[in-house]
């Protein structure tokens, strides 16, 4: 496991302890203490305040224990939403499909450096792409673990999924420039930036899962050293997804611009 350096200390607001429900039983204890020393945080059976990964009996779950009515976030890629969107969100022709290239292409091997919740991870990887994922807060990294833990168990997921998501938890600047020097790596087409970015909007407006991430880690304000790494990595291309009429990562402009309503690829080609 990659120990946190400077630039991850800086990027953490707090470190939520892990904790569980009220009368949680000790097998349930158990868990929550493992992943505790697992991920390296602090467990507090009696945690009232603040922001805290919850261990319950169905899922692990980012929540503010002083806000109850935001609710909590977790990762299921077997929800509503995802499930619909990989059913009914137009396959190869979603933007993030177009800008990644997978237009006539298979087995597509995508490096997603700033995996976040996995949300574009998972819509990639079920049309097809092999998937690795890096994430360097070991608190979402806790979130995309039991997520992709419980979709082995999925009836519509756990026969393709565990095969196409991988997780890595460290830098991901370290991680893609020793890449080649690890041999289960595998060398990706493309490598995928999604990095975080502020949001402009007061916080009432923003979703349940940004307010949370916000208040967790901050923008990534190294994300401009990410760009380099990821062209001296990535076989075909480099895309890159920022807000609407955000800067150019690392002022550099891509090959292509992929404008949408909320959000824009910029897409960097190999040659």
């Amino acid at each position: 496991m990659v120990m946190p350096d400077k630039l991850t200390t800086e990027r953490t607001k707090s470190t939520p302890v892990i904790t569980v429900p009220d009368n949680a039983s000790p097998a349930l204890i158990k868990i929550a203490k493992n992943n505790a020393m697992h991920w390296q945080l602090g467990f507090d059976e009696n945690a009232t305040h603040g922001l805290v990964l919850m261990q319950s009996e169905a899922h692990l779950a980012l929540k503010q224990l002083d806000e109850p009515k935001v609710g909590e976030v977790f990762v299921d890629f077997a929800s509503d939403a995802l499930t619909f969107r990989r059913l009914h969100g137009g396959g190869k022709k979603e933007a993030v499909a177009k800008a990644v290239g997978l237009k006539g292409q298979t087995d597509w091997r995508v490096l997603d450096a700033t995996a976040g919740l996995g949300r574009d991870a998972f819509v990639l990887a079920s049309l097809g792409c092999n998937i690795d994922m890096i994430e360097r807060s070991p608190v979402v990294a806790a979130l995309l673990a039991d997520g992709l833990e419980r979709a082995q168990h999925s009836p519509e997921l756990s026969a393709w999924l565990p095969e196409r998501m991988h997780l890595h938890h460290g830098i991901a600047v370290e991680l893609m420039a020793n890449w080649n020097s690890t041999a289960t790596n595998v060398v990706p087409d493309v490598v995928y930036l999604d990095p975080m970015f502020p949001h402009r909007k007061k916080s009432a407006a923003v979703k349940k899962e940004m307010r949370l991430f916000q208040q967790l880690l901050g923008p990534d304000e190294d994300a401009d050293a990410l760009l380099a790494p990821a062209l001296a990595l990535a076989k075909k291309r480099v895309v890159v997804k920022r807000p609407a009429g955000a800067p150019f990562l690392a002022q550099q402009k891509p090959h292509i611009e992929m404008q949408g309503k909320a959000n824009r690829f910029d897409v960097y080609l190999i040659n």
